[in-house]
């Protein structure tokens, strides 16, 4: 019997070089200054990785395995809650497919093997655009995006 799976593409342009690109997915010191987490492995295959929140308590929250990667054009990875390590029905697929296009790179972000209407495919359909968002922005500008904000949080007056 074949269970249903369904997946997330997102693609997005940045004025950066492909190897800057790579490096903020995979380097730790990169991704916690526009992801407020850390992901960790020796990007080997076969590998574990671990998305672990930056600062002071370091949760691990997400967990898998690197299944390629090809710097600095592709990684693919498994992906699941720390909490569901081992049920491996719970994993889903991660890939960044990262090309130089012109002076910018172009990045599509594919996640799928995803449980249709589950609350990981809910939970990074909202979360993909805004982490990829704010590493747009930290690339292009030094400044990363709060990815935490909330919308119904009424705008400070300036």
């Amino acid at each position: 019997m074949t269970t249903e799976t369904t997946s997330f593409v997102y693609v997005t342009y940045i004025l950066s070089t492909p190897q800057k690109v790579f490096d903020a997915i995979t380097k730790p010191e990169v991704a916690r200054r526009y992801w407020a987490h850390e992901n960790v492995s020796d990007w080997q295959p076969g590998s574990k990785w671990e998305h672990i929140r930056a600062g002071k308590d370091r949760t691990v929250e997400l967990i898998g395995k690197v299944v390629e990667c090809v710097p600095p054009k592709r990684l693919v990875m498994t992906w699941a809650n720390a909490s569901q390590q081992s049920d491996p029905a719970k994993h889903s697929r991660v890939t960044f497919d990262v090309e130089p296009l012109d002076d910018m790179v172009r990045l599509t972000l594919t996640h799928d093997e995803l449980e249709p209407g589950s609350g990981m495919q809910k939970a990074i359909s909202q979360g993909w655009p805004t982490v990829l968002s704010s590493m747009k922005s930290y690339l292009e500008t030094g400044r990363a995006i709060d990815i935490f904000a909330d919308p119904m949080r009424p705008k400070s007056a300036e």
